[in-house]
């Protein structure tokens, strides 16, 4: 199922503490960035927030489970969580679980190598 505009703009105003929140749609489901730093994946009406070891216990401390999809090759799992739904229903918690994932996409960016041009 592809991702509703209607969830969509529930997201955009559920994070409007963050600043200006924009979406990109890709295969049917939606990447969310704040600035450069593209921070949640939104699939099937469903929000997920990007994690590495600083809050990834935030989300196994709610039994929230990674965002996960089966290929040819097996089960893959990706670093983004599911976003508790009390959270996504309080606008002060989502925006703070928001920035914290936010955080993360700012340092796994900086951690890229940077992609030598080709001449």
């Amino acid at each position: 199922m592809p991702v509703s505009d209607e969830y969509l703009v529930f997201l955009k105003d559920q994070l409007e503490g963050l600043g200006e929140v924009t979406h990109r749609r890709m295969f049917g489901e939606a990447g969310l960035y704040c600035g450069p730093h593209f921070f949640a994946i939104v699939v099937d009406d469903v929000l997920y927030f990007k994690v590495d070891d600083t809050n990834r216990p935030d989300y196994e401390a709610e039994g929230m489970e990674p965002f996960s999809f089966t290929t040819k090759r097996g089960t893959e799992v990706m670093n983004y969580y599911e976003v508790p739904i009390d959270v996504l229903e309080n606008k002060d918690a989502a925006c703070q679980w928001a920035q914290k994932a936010i955080k993360v996409a700012q340092t796994a960016k900086q951690k890229k190598p940077k992609r030598k041009k080709s001449k």
